[in-house]
């Protein structure tokens, strides 16, 4: 195994990629993903998956091929370098106050209002608590997964 993978990829099993609303490049979602992305390839991501529905949006709005970035992933790359891969090799160039908005729907993104996400949604948080009213996104509920996953309460 590279041994520059080991060294960029986090141990999934032990604790949460980062938040969803952790920008790089003024991207949310991208960080996690890679998170994500360094620790499959070490057989380290646990529960969690790349390209996965989540990842979808980034990949989407980026352009870019998860295959592609994964491959970038396994040459060690840190995440300036993965940034500047993205810009070069995006699809859908953005302006700076795009990416700013995308990423600011994106942390305030709630279940779309057909009747099947809105029930997955409440079941999902139903898993996590039946006290918190205050969990209406997915990013909310996406932390507070990662957060009851690894010990901590609702």
């Amino acid at each position: 195994m590279n041994k520059a993978i080991n060294i960029n990829a986090p141990d999934l099993t032990q604790r949460p990629p980062r938040s969803p609303r952790t920008r790089l490049g003024g991207f949310a979602l991208l960080p996690r993903m890679l998170d994500k992305g360094r620790a499959t390839l070490v057989g380290k991501n646990g529960e969690y998956h790349f390209d996965c529905p989540l990842d979808q949006h980034i990949l989407n709005y980026a352009g870019i091929d998860a295959k592609k970035l994964l491959a970038e992933l396994k040459k060690g790359k840190g995440d300036g370098e993965i940034l500047d891969w993205i810009n070069a090799n995006t699809k859908n160039k953005r302006a700076a106050w795009d990416i700013q908005q995308w990423s600011d729907f994106q942390d305030r993104r709630t279940p779309d209002s057909d009747a099947e996400t809105l029930q997955f949604f409440a079941g999902y948080v139903a898993k996590l608590t039946t006290t918190r009213e205050d969990i209406r996104t997915w990013a909310d509920v996406l932390e507070l997964d990662d957060h009851c996953t690894f010990g901590g309460k609702a």
